[in-house]
């Protein structure tokens, strides 16, 4: 794989990254947590329509953590777009020591919640970004 290749993958990991901030922020408007509500209900096993955006303290975290999802999106494509390809060494240990300390985060926090599935779509996640930065320094010099 090519450091153009890994390059594109992260820039759609970057991409897919900012338009769930966009979902999950979009879910503090209740004409729009919809969407938001159905991921929660697959996350929470089974599908009964029992996990919900309210009350308003559940909108207002929604907000705050899609608007930090939103940036963190935003940050992964300047580093995919503007550093690795002028310093891979860099922007391998930006994207791996950042994602990898947000999956530990996030999941142990998802087991604690009660929501195990979640842990599988992080992992998802993960990957995305793991897969073509893990590698990146070595595709620069080939």
């Amino acid at each position: 794989m090519t450091i153009d290749t890994r390059i594109g993958w992260l820039k759609t990991g970057a991409a897919i990254t900012l338009a769930f901030g966009l979902l999950m922020a979009a879910a503090a408007v209740p004409a729009l947590h919809a969407p938001t509500e159905i991921l929660l209900d697959l996350i929470y096993f089974p599908i009964d329509q029992g996990q919900t955006m309210e009350p308003r303290a559940a909108r207002l975290l929604s907000a705050i953590s899609g608007g930090l999802m939103t940036g963190l999106g935003v940050i992964l494509w300047l580093v995919a777009t503007e550093l690795c390809p002028s310093n891979p060494a860099l922007g391998r240990r930006l994207i791996l020591l950042g994602i990898g300390s947000w999956y530990i985060v996030d999941s142990s926090m998802s087991l604690a919640a009660g929501a195990p599935l979640n842990v599988l779509f992080n992992t998802g996640f993960l990957l995305i970004f793991y897969v073509p930065a893990w590698r990146l320094t070595h595709a620069a010099s080939a």
